[in-house]
Order: C-alpha cells, then sequence, then structure tokens
C-alpha cells in the first residue's frame, strides 16, 4: 500500500511544482518591465530573427531579460509574426503587450504637415527638413506621373495634385511612397467634391479646375471669399478678360529663380506662359496645390458681376463690377499701405 501513496505524493509533489512554475511565467511575462523611465526606441531591420530581437529588447529595457522574452514569446505563438520598423516604448509594459506589438506592426511614425497652396519645390524643401530624404527624392518622385494620365494627360510633373495634409509617416517612407499617398489623397478629395458639386456645366478639364482652384488658395484663405475669387476668374474667362493674376506672374518668375519676394514694373512683361498679364485665359498648368475648400470653390463659382477684387492688407478683398470702381479701391486700400512701405 506504501507504494501508490508515494506515486500518488509524488503525482501531487509535480502537480504544485508545475502549477508554481507556471505562476511564475504567468507573472513573468505578464509584469511590465521596469528597466526604463524615459521613451524608448527600437528600430527592428527586416529579416532580423526573433532571438536577435529579444536581444535588442532586453538591452534597451523593453523586456526585462530573454526568458521573459522566450516565455512570452511561446505564450502568444507569435514567434513568426514579429514586424520590422521602427518602434517608440513610452511606458512600461508586459513582455505579452511587447510581443503584440510587434505583431500587428504598430510601428513609430512621424507627422509632416503640407500646408495649402505650396508648390512642389516648396513641399520638398519641407520633405527634407523633416529628415525623410533629400529635396532632390522628393522633386524626382513628383516626375513620375502615371498615378494621374487618366484624370490630366497633359501633366509633366504633379504640381497641384499633391494633396496639402499632414501624413503620418514611418521614419523610412521615402519620396516615392508619400507622393504615391498625396496624389491617392488628391483624387479622393476631388472625386468627393465633385459628387457634391452643384454646379450642373462644368466646362473646364480637371487640368484647368486644379488651376483654377490652386489660383483660389493663393489669393486668400477666408471661407466666405473662395467662391467669390472663382466667380471673378470665371467672369474673366467667359468675356475673354485677361486674368492679371500676381499669383501666377510669382510662380512664373519662380520656376526661373528670380523672384525675390517683389513683384516690379518689368516685370509683369516677363515672357512666360504662366504670366497672365501678358497671356490670356488660365496659366497652362496648376501653380500650388489646392486644400479641399479651394477644390470646391472651384468646382461650385460664386454667381457674382465682379471682375475686380484688391487686397484690404488684412487678408480680406474688396471685390467690384467696374474698373472705375477698383481703382478707387485700388487708391482707398493700396495706395496708403504702398507709402508706408
Amino acid at each position: 500500500m506504501r507504494k501508490p501513496v508515494i506515486v500518488i505524493g509524488g503525482v501531487i509533489f509535480a502537480f504544485i511544482l508545475l502549477t508554481l512554475f507556471g505562476n511564475f511565467v504567468w507573472n513573468r511575462i505578464h509584469e511590465p518591465s521596469k528597466a526604463y523611465d524615459a521613451e524608448v526606441f527600437i528600430e527592428i531591420l527586416p529579416g532580423t530573427s526573433a532571438q536577435e530581437i529579444g536581444r535588442q529588447l532586453v538591452a534597451q529595457g523593453v523586456i526585462q531579460d530573454e526568458f521573459a522574452f522566450r516565455a512570452a514569446l511561446w505564450w502568444s505563438g507569435r514567434s513568426h509574426a514579429l514586424q520590422a520598423g521602427e518602434y517608440q516604448f513610452t511606458e512600461s509594459l508586459s513582455a505579452v503587450a511587447v510581443i503584440e506589438r510587434l505583431a500587428r506592426g504598430d510601428i513609430y511614425t512621424r507627422p509632416i504637415t503640407f500646408p495649402e497652396g505650396l508648390t512642389i519645390t516648396e513641399m520638398s524643401a519641407i520633405y527634407e527638413s523633416h529628415g525623410f530624404g533629400s529635396v532632390k527624392d522628393f522633386v524626382e518622385a513628383t516626375r513620375d506621373i502615371s498615378a494621374i494620365m487618366k484624370l490630366d494627360q497633359q501633366a509633366t510633373n504633379l504640381e497641384g495634385y499633391l494633396f496639402p495634409e499632414t501624413y503620418m509617416l514611418p521614419n523610412d517612407t521615402v519620396a516615392s511612397v508619400l507622393v504615391t499617398m498625396m496624389v491617392s489623397r488628391f483624387q479622393v478629395v476631388y472625386e468627393e467634391e465633385l459628387h457634391s458639386s452643384t454646379s450642373e456645366d462644368q466646362k473646364l478639364s480637371i487640368r484647368e479646375l486644379v488651376t483654377l482652384a490652386g489660383l483660389i488658395e493663393k489669393e486668400t484663405a477666408h471661407d466666405d471669399e473662395r467662391q467669390l475669387v472663382a466667380g471673378v476668374y470665371m467672369n474673366r474667362l467667359r468675356i475673354g478678360m485677361p486674368m492679371q493674376a500676381d499669383p501666377t506672374l510669382i510662380y512664373a518668375l519662380q520656376q526661373t529663380g528670380q523672384y525675390d519676394g517683389n513683384i516690379r514694373k518689368g516685370d509683369f512683361s516677363f515672357d512666360s506662359p504662366y504670366n497672365t498679364y501678358k497671356y490670356p485665359g488660365l496659366p497652362p498648368g496648376p501653380i500650388a496645390s489646392p486644400g479641399r475648400a479651394a477644390i470646391a470653390a472651384a468646382l461650385n463659382p460664386a454667381d457674382v458681376p465682379y471682375l475686380y477684387f484688391v487686397s484690404r492688407n488684412d487678408g480680406t478683398h474688396v471685390f467690384s463690377r467696374t474698373l472705375a470702381e477698383h481703382n478707387r479701391n485700388v487708391r482707398r486700400y493700396q495706395r496708403p499701405y504702398s507709402r508706408k512701405q
């Protein structure tokens, strides 16, 4: 009778040991690491083995030791699911939670914001300043027009089609990937605004619409003025009146490196198809990337009698029907301002 008792006792003892060990492992893989206080960045390169990933996490204090990492990996069954990328850890996590984050590919992203009304050149400077790549990389990526060929067969680059917005990017995002995102976002916004447009007669091509929207974007930032500006330019187009828009002249000068922040009298005769003081109609292509509101205004210009507008020098404009009225507004708002300069 003693032998069965010994066996039963051994089984019970083993069970107790196994339970204790199980509790120990459970606690180890579910208790947060306390080895770091500040934020930690871990970059996992493609092809890195799970074992090497564990060493990186332990070395940086994200996981307390390699035993906890291996146990958590076994427990979660995620040994083949860990994804490459840069990860940010700002608070102590359990080994299991860390494994789950890596398996989800919850990588760290950085914001990059492109305001409305910028050119490719200006956007490329922002791209480089955020450390993602060089100006050259960005400009080169914008020469790939394959994404918009169905929309604009005249395009030679993506000027006007890079939607201005804040994008959240992984640290290793190359220019071509970002540019593709920006063009895709433009297409989504354009389609949304096109479908919600109240205008029944759109005589402009998409290239002309984007050109007009970019011009609106450069002329005013006020929501209640965009459709008025669009209405003025559509009226001018309708009667064959020159656009005579400063932003187009500035763009022409910028393209040849001749703009220093001021427009001089001689610049109005500058020979460029983008100079709407010299050549009638819209310029041959977009001069900036318009935002949603400017696109909406180009699609829905106001039905107004105005042919002119002039800045009040406070960000707003005064609109007029006749040249005589416009000249009075210029004398009222621009000449006093010019004397102050």
